[in-house]
């Protein structure tokens, strides 16, 4: 019972501390007059990250590889068939919006390289140096893009996070809550995840996989179902689309190079080509121009179901 309360105040920390952190930033991107698209691609992007990131590095200081690399695969699989499954209920969801081919095509290589380093298992500080290569530049060509682009049709991403801070000193707060929560909530979470998996009698990897990762996507989603609350289709699949990118480069990349990562049979035999698989009908949708509408949002929440229960 205990780990039970302990994995879901770390959840709920980390949805708390993620959510804060992204607010306080764009509020001090705002104050600095930097460019909303730029925000969109960095801050916002790593904010909804966040929590993917420090459970992965606690994972890998706590010796539990499995919950590491099950909390990012079952994360980019869950937000395809959840993340966008969800705001499908609410509006249609439009995966072909303008300029999201490029970065398709980047998550397509991002997992596939991820695929092929997994098969060759362990991950190494190589393997993280390169995927956080990968990330780098692909955030340094979004952002020259971004320079590029005529300013008139650039989204305001600042309308996309709710409550901004005004005050200074409220700016500071929510960035250092933000800091100080997603560790502890971090932290709790693997403790949480790990106890019960050995209660169970279940792999940390199957763990990762379900609860942490579906935990973790949480900010995803909610930034998802607020956009299509909002009527804003393209936020949905461009959080998606870059929170993938985010939690191979950054995510496993930088954890990687700290700490090298064993690969757990069964994500190399069985969830990765789910993770491709997903990774692929985003491709699919977007280059066909089939919108995702509730009967599609529906089988594919039915389709995330299936893999949940699949995987126990």
């Amino acid at each position: 019972m205990l780990s039970i309360l302990t994995l879901i105040a770390g959840l709920v920390v980390l949805v708390f501390a993620g959510d804060y952190l992204v607010r306080g930033a764009v509020a001090l991107a705002e104050k600095l007059s930097i460019d909303p698209l730029i925000i969109g691609l960095t801050i916002v992007a790593f904010g909804t990250s966040a929590p993917e990131l420090f459970v992965s590095l606690q994972a890998a200081f706590d010796d539990v590889s499995g919950i590491a690399i099950g909390n990012i695969v079952g994360s980019n699989i869950a937000n395809v068939l959840l993340v966008l499954g969800a705001p499908a209920l609410l509006m249609t969801i439009n995966c072909r919006e303008k300029g999201i081919g490029s970065s398709l095509a980047v998550m397509v290589v991002m997992t596939v390289t991820l695929m092929v380093m997994m098969w060759f298992g362990p991950l190494s500080r190589l393997d993280g140096a390169i995927l956080l290569a990968m990330i780098a530049a692909y955030l340094g060509w979004q952002i020259k893009a971004a320079r590029e682009c005529d300013m008139a049709a650039v989204p305001d991403y600042h309308d996309d996070v709710a409550d901004l801070p005004q005050q200074g000193w409220k700016t500071a707060l929510f960035i250092f809550g933000g800091l100080i929560g997603l560790p502890v909530g971090a932290w709790l979470t693997v403790d949480g995840a790990s106890h019960i998996a050995r209660l169970l009698g279940a792999s940390e990897t199957v763990i990762g996989l379900t609860i942490v990762a579906i935990g973790t996507s949480l900010p995803e989603l909610v930034t998802s179902v607020m956009a299509a609350w909002r009527r804003s289709g393209a936020v949905a699949i461009g959080n998606v689309v870059g929170s993938n990118i985010f939690n191979i480069g950054l995510i496993l990349g930088g954890t990687s190079v700290i700490l090298p990562l064993e690969v757990d049979p069964r994500i190399v035999s069985i969830d990765m080509w789910v993770m491709l698989a997903v990774s692929l009908l985003v491709v699919a949708l977007a280059h066909w121009n089939v919108p995702i509408k509730k009967l599609g949002g529906m089988a594919m929440l039915a389709v995330f179901a299936a893999y949940i229960l699949s995987v126990f």
